[in-house]
């Protein structure tokens, strides 16, 4: 891959430098992400209408 940076040194740098640009890497990241969040949006639904029915059911 290469050394992501024009300097090989930090000397001159301020602020964060985004080391993934041109990779493949950002976009695995944010694929997990988004199967992370639908995930958890699938399951907080399906607990709520569980719980749901038990109350409906009382």
């Amino acid at each position: 891959m290469g050394f992501p940076f024009e300097n090989a040194t930090w000397d001159g740098l301020d602020g964060a430098m985004f080391m993934g640009w041109g990779g493949i890497m950002p976009g695995v990241y944010t694929a997990i992400s988004v199967l992370i969040c639908v995930y958890v949006l699938w399951a907080g639904n399906r607990a709520e209408q569980q719980k749901y029915k038990a109350f409906e059911n009382k």
